[in-house]
């Protein structure tokens, strides 16, 4: 069977759905009843949806052979109420144990993570797991040492009446830089604290969709931690470092290739928010 779809014309009810949900317009057809077509299969993603959405297998297709096509079991979801909830009590918890976090609980992070769309269905997001205290030491030093050298850019006599009206933003900073810098010298890590695993999100460096399609795999990732109960963060200091620093000598060291946007820093909590707080209204416009 190609890499693209096949209609099987005798098992096919004519519904249409396949042509519908196909965002290429590989599959149409020329009007209501008529049986649908395969018009254009060079422009296949690859993305299954009308294998996904065809309620009798008339749609083949041989990137999805027998074994990778299942029953939606729409009943085993968690409702509406459920999933608003979840999204309630998901905080930014580093207060971790040091209880590594069960590898069958990483596995499904990543699992969770990795079924993120991805535009174009290119799914070229991959994942590096570390978990070695040595490599975890590494990141928050390789991040503190990137801190330093800003901070003593930021902060050099001759560069600073240059710098300041450039870069406001970063003189922001500068005070936590100095507070975890001081806080490395008397044994806290501030960058992973404490974390027993860290999930690193990275695409190819030709992928113009990389930043997005790697935080919507974190989404996914972040939203199954908390239901496995385990805590997380958003390693926004480590990807700082990376988009200022020597981020080739990181990546060398963690055998890396490609271009990180995304970090999920995780471990067992010592304990779990036993209640959510309201945020600011949203923001909604209406046209």
């Amino acid at each position: 069977m190609s890499n693209t779809p096949e209609i099987d014309a005798a098992a096919c009810i004519r519904c249409g759905r396949c042509a519908e949900v196909c965002p290429s317009l590989v599959i149409e057809r020329p009007e209501p009843g008529a049986a649908p077509a395969v018009t254009h299969p060079e422009s296949c993603c690859a993305c299954g949806h009308c294998v996904a959405a065809c309620p009798v297998g008339a749609v083949r297709h041989g990137l999805y052979p027998a074994g990778t096509v299942h029953p939606a079991e729409r009943s085993a979801l968690p409702s509406p109420e459920q999933l608003l909830q979840l999204c309630r009590v998901r905080r930014s918890n580093r207060a971790f144990s040091e209880r590594p976090v069960p590898r069958e609980y990483l596995e499904r992070i990543i699992e969770a993570a990795h079924r993120a769309p991805t535009a174009s269905n290119r799914q070229q997001v991959a994942f590096t797991l570390v978990t070695d205290p040595e490599r975890l030491r590494f990141v928050s030093r390789f991040t503190l040492d990137t801190f330093a050298s800003i901070a003593r850019r930021l902060e050099h006599p001759l560069l600073r009446p240059l710098l300041g009206p450039l870069l406001p933003g970063a003189y922001r900073y500068l005070p936590a830089f100095h507070r975890m810098l001081a806080a490395a010298e008397r044994g806290h890590d501030m960058i992973l604290r404490g974390a027993t695993a860290l999930l690193l999100i990275r695409t190819p460096r030709d992928n113009a969709f990389g930043v997005i399609d790697a935080n919507l795999a974190y989404q996914n990732g972040s939203l199954m931690a908390e239901s496995l109960g385990v805590s997380q963060f958003w390693t926004g200091f480590v990807y700082m470092a990376l988009r200022h620093g020597k981020a080739g000598r990181f990546c060398r060291e963690l055998g890396i290739e490609g271009r990180i946007h995304a970090g999920m820093a995780l471990g067992m909590p010592r304990f779990l928010f036993p209640c959510y707080v309201d945020r600011q209204p949203a923001k909604v416009d209406e046209r």
